[in-house]
């Protein structure tokens, strides 16, 4: 398991557009949160690093979508190579964690490149003014809990982004980048990005 840290796409950044698959099938593009803040999620099935805190972000996500956020989880890894986060066991995924927004597979990986995603979790909250629209207002951690680390797992650093979201102000000062599995690449998929850091 090796562990991999975001890449800290640069604050401001426009949101990229994507196209990836639902577990239901259908197709789930940027276009289709217009007018709300957007947090993206890099995650999958499989990661220990997910699993430590999939209830939390079950929870939290839950929470927010309530307040008017809108959310997204997209696993980009490698199918053949690690079928256990393909699409139906995305599917039970879903329904077994209680997660309430789209859960979508990046087939050939270019949501992935296209946020510069590296681990899983990685986190990418999309601000949702009129001067600022869809401009990265966070990028990091979900909090300071890791596996093993005897941290409660609590959203504190992702919660406190997402209510300066809310109410119009800047995003923290200190953003810390989150880290986990490194995303599975098919052979000779890799970005330029993962490759620096091998």
């Amino acid at each position: 398991m090796a562990l991999t840290p975001s890449t800290m796409l640069p604050l401001g950044s426009a949101a990229p557009d994507f196209a990836v698959t639902e577990v239901d099938g259908t197709t789930a593009r940027l276009a289709d949160f217009a007018g709300k803040p957007l947090l993206v999620v890099f995650m999958c099935n499989h990661c220990p690093y997910v699993k430590h805190v999939r209830a939390e972000l079950s929870q939290l996500t839950t929470e927010y979508l309530a307040k008017g956020v809108a959310v997204i989880g997209i696993s980009s890894n490698d199918t053949e190579r690690y079928p256990q986060d393909g699409l139906d066991a995305m599917r039970v995924e879903k329904r077994d964690a209680g997660y309430r927004f789209p859960y979508c597979l990046d087939a050939d990986q270019a949501a992935a490149k296209a946020y510069r995603a590296a681990c899983t979790p990685d986190f990418f909250l999309f601000d949702w003014s009129p001067e600022r629209a869809r401009r990265l207002h966070y990028r990091g951690q979900l909090d300071g809990s890791r596996p093993n680390s005897g941290v409660p797992v609590t959203g504190a650093d992702l919660r406190a982004a997402l209510d300066l979201c809310l109410s119009g102000k800047p995003g923290p000062a200190i953003q810390k980048p989150s880290m986990g599995c490194n995303i599975k690449w098919k052979p000779g998929n890799e970005p330029d990005y993962f490759q620096a850091r091998r």
